[in-house]
């Protein structure tokens, strides 16, 4: 167990966020690096993280791996692989995975639903696109009174030739009130044309999703199209932010379900954000609605894509656009690349950010990478949390 702590402050106007850096693993034995490790809140001091092995072949994963605290995150179990979610045997060396997972709280059933991507590997690591709808969204099901995971299950979509390559993969995804699950897709008919983007409700008795409605989609021809949507709701409006190859974009919604034309990622003074080829997520205080990114021009052109390190902003949700003065580091930059993050809201004091150091090269060495598996445990101010008590 590692025991460094950093600790950040940020100024927001008049308030103050603080955020304490917590570095929960280490492993650059040039086999494998920890990836994706995405966290959830199961209880006031019950955490969850959930995580892969990379494999060094390009977005080629292990099973799922899952890491617990009892201690709401100060200390935590080792990486433990979760036989039902493990690789699945397939025919002629084929190996069926899940990857890109995101776990959330279902709190009408009390229980974890871990979102990813289903994944045919070749046996030398290679993506497959071999089988017509095997590029699907899986999920599955985690009981916090007995700790066991259910199987992998396969999110129902239309069946449609648009849905034949279907993902929510690296994608935060809302609960609603009533239990209805918004999850954000990134789809379309093959793996080689520009995806569409487009958000489904689902109901959930606590075991099965089960498709309800399909909201409008939104479309970008360039290069890969929009991938990667992750989706949030603050104070009576969603908001979704998604990835393109060549920059970032944002849409809004009154109904979680259609959406507004995509815009690039502004800053306040309309200059562009610069995030690109990459994922973006969300993070919320009471009041307020920030954005996590990696973006150029931050003295990082040696980390692959600019993938680090990571910032937060506030947003301007009333025109769309990225505070450029509230611009603060999250985690720092020290040669690896961090692009493959997540975040979620612990409770309405606490968010985290949770990330691994990738590294590819000896040079990320040398500027510090250790190949570290971070959580940014952000602190809200108090005046926000007590007075929307």
């Amino acid at each position: 167990m590692l025991h460094v702590i950093l600790l950040f402050i940020a100024s927001q106007a008049h308030l103050e966020w603080k955020s304490i850096l917590q570095p929960i693993l280490e492993h650059d034995d040039g086999k494998f690096l920890w990836y994706h490790p995405r966290a959830v809140a199961v209880s006031p001091t019950h955490r969850l993280i959930t995580l892969q092995k990379h494999l060094k072949v390009s977005d080629y994963y292990s099973g799922l791996y899952t890491m617990e605290s009892g201690d709401a995150g100060k200390t935590w179990t080792k990486p433990e692989l979760q036989t039902a979610l493990d690789w699945v045997k397939s025919e002629h060396g084929v190996t069926v995975a899940v990857a890109d997972v995101t776990p959330g709280w279902h709190a009408p059933t009390g229980k974890v639903i871990a979102v990813g991507a289903q994944v045919r590997y070749s046996p030398k690591g290679q993506q497959l696109e071999d089988v017509p709808h095997s590029n699907q969204t899986a999920y599955a099901v985690y009981e916090p009174s007995t700790k066991q995971w259910s199987s992998w299950q396969i999110v129902p979509v239309p069946d449609h030739a648009d849905f034949n390559f279907a993902r929510s993969a690296c994608s935060q995804w809302h609960v609603q009130p009533d239990g209805t699950v918004l999850l954000p897709f990134y789809h379309g008919t093959s793996a080689d044309k520009p995806y569409h983007v487009t958000v489904m409700s689902f109901s959930f008795d606590g075991h099965h999703l089960k498709l309800k409605q399909q909201g409008n989609r939104l479309s970008l021809p360039v290069v890969r199209g929009l991938c990667e949507p992750s989706i949030i709701f603050q104070q009576n409006a969603y908001y979704l932010t998604l990835r393109n190859d060549l920059r970032a974009y944002v849409s809004t919604s009154k109904d979680g379900l259609h959406f507004s034309p995509i815009n690039p990622w502004l800053f306040d003074d309309g200059t562009e954000l610069g995030s690109y080829n990459t994922q973006q997520h969300w993070v919320q205080s009471p009041e307020n609605l920030y954005l996590v990114y990696t973006r150029r021009g931050a003295n990082n052109d040696h980390i692959i894509r600019n993938r680090a390190p990571l910032f937060i902003a506030k947003v301007d949700t009333k025109n769309l656009r990225v505070i450029k003065q509230s611009e603060r580091i999250l985690i720092p930059e020290r040669g690896g690349e961090m692009g493959n993050f997540g975040a979620c809201t612990i409770n309405a004091a606490e968010s985290w950010v949770t990330v691994s150091e990738g590294i590819w090269s000896d040079d990320a060495r040398r500027r510090g990478a250790k190949g570290a598996t971070f959580i940014s445990r952000i602190e809200w101010p108090s005046e926000e949390v007590n007075k929307n008590k």
